[in-house]
């Protein structure tokens, strides 16, 4: 059995098999935590900047809706510790993630032209 000092990032599980589980630690995880939030910093004072900003409401919209996406990707990837998982991991994330939206958009659309049609038949 291994001595714990020469593991100094880990521990022993204690059960039956008493394996050593090592700590994910990267040195480099504070600077990547600060850069993070430095761009999230960022985004926020740009998208309150220009929604002063004299542009076209569906403009704005799509521009709120793209940064939003690029937050909650920096959000999932470095603070929810996504970004160095397995691929498959990631996608058993993102996938249901964004059939949720999918189905979202679609109840809208269906639910716009339900209220479409109930207007003509008035």
């Amino acid at each position: 059995m291994a001595d714990h000092k020469n593991h100094p990032h880990g521990y022993y599980t204690g059960d039956i098999h008493n394996q050593f589980v090592e700590e994910h630690h990267d040195p480099n995880s504070k600077k990547a935590i600060w850069r993070t939030f430095w761009i999230l910093l960022f985004i926020t004072i740009f998208e309150v900047a220009i929604a002063f900003a004299p542009l076209s409401h569906g403009l704005l919209v799509t521009i709120f809706i793209v940064l939003t996406i690029v937050k909650a990707y920096f959000i999932i990837a470095y603070f929810m510790h996504l970004k160095h998982e397995e691929k498959g991991f990631g996608y058993t994330i993102i996938l249901p993630f964004m059939l949720i939206v999918y189905f979202i958009g679609m109840l809208i659309t269906e639910g716009n032209y339900i209220g479409m049609m109930g207007s003509i038949f008035k």
